[in-house]
């Protein structure tokens, strides 16, 4: 069945004021502040004003570990906050912000798809309110008055060697990696070695997902650390007097951003922290907001399980003190053949052929995946429920496959067609979610603050990923050391690697086992409250393809945007 763009979708969508929408959530318009017709903030005292209305069941979205052209965790968001609408059940959406590199990237926007999207998706996928910019803008004062207090003496006594704050841009640019900066005359800086990473990647924006008010981000802003004198003592952001003009840089990009779904469903929009790097999850206040406003509250978190939803459940939760109710755990017959390692999926190029064909043994071959993501939720004490995301192209037996895989295992699962038919072809996934969400929760974290770091490394790559153990270059272990030794060492960890495999080689599919995970290098966010071990190849600043999806996007002669996706 052919179906509209998805940008053509959006534009037919009959969108409420943003006072409507805003009313299903029993937030007034004192409470409203406009941006333009379609998108508006909610003003921070909406936390405490909702604050005694009855708590909304919080439900989390992951995913089995996707192939590279995602499997529409997004849509399946937007759809299953349809569909609860749909059944009887008032819900509220809450999905991050998509960084402009992927848009005109190879992955394209982040606003869902088909009948199941955030719109209007250009405003989405876009600048919105200008929170990335404000992020953006915060992060490089930082970075210019780093530069300018060892330019003005160097009073700190920071190490030109050992500065670990870089600059940021929100724009895939691999030839920014790795820079010197302060050529020139001595008037123009005094060179070093440094580099860029993306704006997702920003421990700023981190500071932004976590915060739970401005004064909470105020002093995480300060907590931040620069880098380290010589004699190995941290330099933070407080100390070099840059924490307030940030805090008022980031004033209004704490407030969360209100938009609606085709179906006029609420959703809130904010931050976007990378999913590889940071914790990939929407914003604290969004859901303190959020979750005082319906019956349910239906948050994404990036990528597979052993991810987003790990880092949801251990560094997200353990934050905000919000408990989830049922975890949906999203699944496609693509990706299930892909781990079977019959068949290869490419970004930018069309499937193979033969993985279109009808095929229940290879996605039978691949369900390890699936069998470990689903003990991945239950090992935090939450029900799973696997959505199988529809495609056109699916065959029933395949289908009726994923769902025998899911039930041996104990798992609700259900066939949700939401792309195709919003909320009414979502309506199974709700009434099992719904169903999810009314047992009694269980809901644990992995490791308890004062495990060691390596004991929480080694915990979540052994339960989590699966792997045998671990090994840390020598740079990794002593960076680990000193951050033990400067106080860090009961904040959670956030392991960044691929999320193409449960363990940190793309190419290992399925649940690989007999492998040690290698921790090249960690680095502390300080402010965001938590460390991060950098694992296998990954990068903080992501490149443009050969074929980027800038090439396609443009205006026509009524200025109207055109090739988004």
């Amino acid at each position: 069945m052919a179906i509209p763009s998805d940008l053509d979708i959006s534009r037919s969508a009959q969108l409420q004021p943003m006072t409507d929408v805003a009313a299903q959530l029993g937030i007034g318009e004192h409470l409203l502040e406009p941006y333009g017709r379609n998108v508006a903030k909610i003003s921070l005292d909406a936390v405490e004003e909702l604050a005694d209305r009855p708590r909304a069941r919080y439900v989390v979205v992951s995913a089995i570990t996707p192939t590279p052209l995602g499997e529409g965790k997004t849509t399946t968001t937007v759809g299953l906050g349809q569909a609860l609408n749909h059944i009887g059940k008032r819900s509220t959406v809450a999905v991050r912000q998509p960084s402009m590199g992927p848009t005109f990237g190879i992955k394209g926007g982040a606003a869902g798809g088909g009948y199941s999207q955030v719109v209007p998706m250009e405003s989405l996928n876009l600048h919105l309110t200008g929170d990335m910019h404000a992020v953006t803008a915060a992060h490089n004062l930082l970075a210019a008055m780093v530069d300018n207090h060892l330019h003005k003496g160097n009073e700190l006594g920071l190490d030109p060697h050992k500065i670990t704050w870089r600059r940021v841009l929100d724009v895939n640019d691999r030839d920014l990696r790795n820079i010197i900066s302060g050529l020139g005359g001595k008037q123009d800086g005094a060179p070093r070695q440094s580099g860029f990473d993306i704006t997702a990647a920003s421990e700023v924006m981190a500071v932004l997902a976590l915060s739970t008010s401005l004064q909470d981000l105020r002093k995480r802003l300060g907590r931040i650390v620069v880098g380290y004198t010589t004699d190995g003592d941290p330099v933070t952001a407080e100390q070099l007097k840059a924490a307030g003009a940030m805090a008022v840089i980031m004033r209004e990009a704490l407030k969360p951003n209100l938009m609606q779904t085709t179906e006029n469903t609420p959703v809130l929009v904010h931050a976007g922290p990378f999913g590889n790097i940071a914790h990939g999850n929407s914003s604290i206040v969004a859901d303190l907001v959020a979750s005082r406003c319906t019956d349910y509250l239906i948050t994404e978190a990036g990528f597979g399980a052993d991810m987003g939803a790990e880092r949801f459940f251990n560094i997200k939760c353990r934050t905000s003190g919000l408990q989830p109710d049922a975890a949906v755990l999203v699944a496609t017959v693509r990706a299930l053949k892909a781990h079977s390692g019959r068949y290869k999926v490419v970004a930018g190029k069309p499937l193979p052929p033969e993985l279109l064909a009808e095929g229940p043994e290879d996605v039978l071959a691949g369900a390890d995946n699936l069998r470990k993501q689903i003990d991945n939720i239950r090992l935090h004490g939450v029900s799973p429920v696997v959505a199988i995301n529809a495609f056109p192209t699916d065959h029933p037996s395949e289908h009726e496959a994923i769902r025998q895989v899911a039930e041996a295992e104990g798992a609700r699962v259900a066939v949700s067609n939401h792309f195709t038919e919003g909320g009414p072809g979502g309506a199974e996934l709700a009434e099992a979610v719904a169903e999810a969400a009314e047992e009694p929760s269980g809901f644990q974290v992995l490791y308890p603050d004062e495990a060691d770091l390596r004991t929480k490394i080694e915990t979540i790559a052994t339960k989590v990923y699966g792997a045998d153990g671990v090994s840390y270059a020598p740079a990794a272990a002593r960076a680990l050391d000193s951050y033990e030794a400067n106080g860090y060492g009961e904040l959670p960890v956030c392991i960044a690697k691929t999320h193409l495999s449960l363990s940190s080689d793309p190419g290992l599919l399925g649940a690989p086992t007999g492998w040690t995970l290698p921790v090249r290098e960690v680095r502390a966010s300080v402010g965001a409250g938590f460390v991060y071990p950098i694992c296998g190849d990954m990068r903080t600043m992501p490149g443009l393809g050969s074929r980027p999806a800038a090439e396609s996007i443009d205006l026509d002669d009524q200025g109207n945007i055109t090739g988004l996706s």
